[in-house]
């Protein structure tokens, strides 16, 4: 499995773009190798903001691209940035306030977590700057909050490192003239964090932060007589005792900010397991409620992982009684109208989900050459001298469609006058159906990929023994593989008979035909897939591999000819 990590920093500077712009450019080019080729980083997300004077630069990589490139960002930032003439409306404590390490395939949170470390470490030694360790990084229980590291911000560093309970874990231990200059760093490892900001109906900086109080982890100081003025209760230790908020794992703040005219709910929600980024939403609005306010939208910071659209899509469809079976794309536009992330300017998922951004559009096109195409260049391509697409591809497409006509009649039945009550039955078929029409899609693309694989191996030079040896094993592995690629189709394919079943028995009787045209298609797909199975297993020299993969395409082909068979006389007799 590939290892990807991502880096969050955020820099005190959101207002000039010339700085913005080589701290950028530090990320791309601290990741280069020594003869200046790829950097293993790619550069996410830039978001800068005025009013706070921040700008959250997000990027990702292979772990130790990722960490030369943070390391690279950081020095730059201490270059440019001058924290004795910084202001603005978020809490900081450095040049670079925060560095966290986020693990995102193949790496632990354990792992950044010594990632980070030993970061930190390397910063102090070599640029002389104080860091904290925060989160899974923290050597001390009570820094993994990042709020005690950074208590005070950047104006309490002098009496903070004087105090050797509060002084950073590495770097200097008495405040100097660097330190002046660059402040101090907050080194962590944390899990996929989201910042977001839910906008209010209201200009009052008091309002919001009444509701940043009722929703976040930490609540709010008891009060005697429960009043707001009333004197704050204290327990033995002499500590206040804490109101628990109603949303777990999330930090709040209320703000004003003069560049939208309106007070927001500032939040970090750091456990999206817990409190999923539709659940935090609905909290802010219930507690605004309350207050007579109203939530108008919400703006996410930085970055967002596709889970969390994807769910949110989900629990707003469920709560309208709609089908969740529907497509990515408009599963994601529902949770961006449902908490107005184009409130205050346009929210376009290709450039806030990181999984999009992740993805290398020219390896997708290629990876995807058949799918990105029209009906009709589909068919113009397959008509021509060309040998691929061919009767594999082909195959899977006509069972991608089964399962879509499937799916589209549980849509269909799911949202039909009078039957409400059943709309969590048709659902779950489409999201089944859906789920089968993508893996069905990748079959497409994947079976001329096979087939360009036998080509390839054709094409190995066959002058010398060991080349002859050399190419009759790439071309037998490139054969099987291309046997198994069908076989694979004819088993996705399968699993499209209970779909169209349930439809033609169960689903909206004016589109039982559609069921029937489904069967038809399923039981073709499975039919043509077979034949692709057997003429690439007849080239296997391994013939006892090549008879079982047969067998086994044999009894699908059976299955879906019977099943195929029982569908079409129940739509018949709907029909009828």
């Amino acid at each position: 499995m590939e290892r990807i990590i991502e880096c969050v920093p955020n820099f005190s500077e959101g207002r000039n773009s010339q700085i913005i712009n080589a701290l950028v450019e530090a990320v791309r080019s601290g990741a280069k190798k020594a003869d200046g080729s790829g950097t293993g980083v790619k550069v996410l997300n830039v978001d800068p903001g005025e009013a706070t004077n921040r700008t959250v630069i997000t990027f990702a990589g292979n772990p130790e691209a990722v960490v030369e490139a943070a390391y690279s960002a950081v020095a730059k930032a201490a270059e440019l940035i001058d924290m004795r003439h910084h202001h603005g409306a978020h809490p900081r404590s450095g040049a670079t306030d925060v560095l966290p390490l986020i693990p995102i395939a193949g790496v632990t949170l354990e792992e950044c977590a010594e990632m980070a470390r030993k970061l930190a470490e390397r910063i102090a030694n070599e640029q002389g700057i104080p860091c904290y360790c925060y989160e899974a990084a923290a050597y001390k229980p009570e820094r993994k909050n990042l709020a005690v590291c950074r208590a005070g911000e950047y104006e309490a560093l002098p009496q903070k490192m004087a105090d050797a309970e509060r002084r950073p874990d590495f770097g200097p231990e008495e405040y100097n003239s660097t330190v002046a200059r660059s402040g101090a760093i907050n080194v962590g490892a944390r899990d996929f964090l989201i910042a977001v900001n839910f906008n209010l109906n209201t200009t009052s900086t008091r309002r919001a932060n009444a509701i940043a109080f009722d929703v976040r982890e930490k609540g709010r100081p008891m009060r005697e007589g429960n009043t707001l003025t009333g004197r704050v209760v204290k327990d033995a230790e002499g500590n206040p005792v804490m109101i628990p908020g109603t949303l777990k794992g999330c930090k709040a703040i209320g703000w004003y900010i003069d560049e939208y005219g309106i007070a927001q709910v500032s939040m970090n929600i750091t456990d999206i397991n817990v409190t999923p980024l539709h659940k935090a939403f609905e909290g802010v609005c219930r507690a605004a409620q309350a207050r007579g306010l109203r939530v108008t939208g919400t703006e996410i910071v930085g970055l967002v992982p596709k889970r969390s659209l994807i769910e949110a899509g989900k629990y707003f469809l469920e709560k309208q009684q709609r089908s969740t079976g529907i497509s990515e794309d408009e599963i994601i536009k529902i949770a961006v109208k449902s908490m107005g992330l184009d409130d205050l300017k346009p929210f376009n998922p290709k450039e806030k989900v990181i999984e999009y951004l992740l993805e290398d559009e020219e390896d997708k096109a290629v990876r995807e050459r058949l799918t990105r195409m029209s009906c009709r260049d589909f068919a113009t391509e397959t008509a021509s001298e060309s040998p691929a697409p061919g009767g594999g591809s082909i195959s899977a497409y006509m069972g991608a469609l089964a399962a879509a006509l499937g799916t589209m009649v549980a849509n269909l039945s799911s949202h039909k006058r009078g039957w409400d009550d059943r709309w969590k039955e048709f659902s779950d078929w489409a999201e089944r159906g859906q789920a089968l029409m993508g893996n069905l899609l990748a079959l497409v693309d994947e079976d001329t990929a096979a087939f360009n694989l036998i080509m390839q191996a054709l094409s190995m030079p066959k002058g010398s023994p060991q080349e002859k040896a050399d190419r009759a094993e790439a071309l037998e592995k490139a054969t099987l593989y291309a046997t198994r690629v069908p076989l694979r189709t004819m088993k996705e394919t399968l699993k499209a008979f209970p779909l169209l079943r349930a439809m033609a028995t169960e689903g909206n009787p004016n589109s039982v035909s559609d069921a029937g045209v489904g069967a038809l298609a399923a039981r073709s797909a499975v039919l043509g897939a077979q034949l692709n199975v057997m003429i690439n297993a007849s080239s296997l020299k391994d013939r006892t591999v090549a008879d079982e993969l047969c067998r086994e395409a044999e009894g699908i082909a059976a299955e879906a000819i019977e099943l195929e068979r029982e569908i079409i006389e129940i739509v018949k007799g709907k029909i009828a």
